[in-house]
């Protein structure tokens, strides 16, 4: 578990943007950017776009949620969501839902 916790979190370029989409008060958004920027945010590669069409292709995914799998899927980590239902039937994806730990 200290592993895990004290590792550097890796982000998807999307969920960036959906962090900073959120409607907070000043300190939650100070917050999130520190978060951010204790982040290493992982950009939109080949890679990442071959995984989004796969996913697009095979589903009705919204793109935001494709690139965010697609990404993972790229780079070979496991999604920790507790959006489970927009996630549960991308092949190959592996979840961890933070809730249920």
């Amino acid at each position: 578990m200290d592993k895990v916790i004290n590792a550097i979190p890796n982000l998807s370029v999307m969920t960036q943007i959906e962090l900073l989409c959120w409607k907070t008060g000043e300190d939650t958004e100070q917050k999130i950017k520190e978060f951010i920027a204790d982040s290493e945010v992982l950009e939109i590669n080949p890679e990442v776009i071959t995984q989004c069409v796969k996913i697009r292709k095979g589903k009705m995914t919204k793109i935001p949620d494709a690139i965010i799998a697609a990404t993972a899927l790229a780079y070979g980590y496991k999604l920790i969501t507790s959006n489970e239902k927009d996630f549960a039937n991308i092949k190959g994806l592996k979840l961890i839902n933070p809730m249920r730990l």
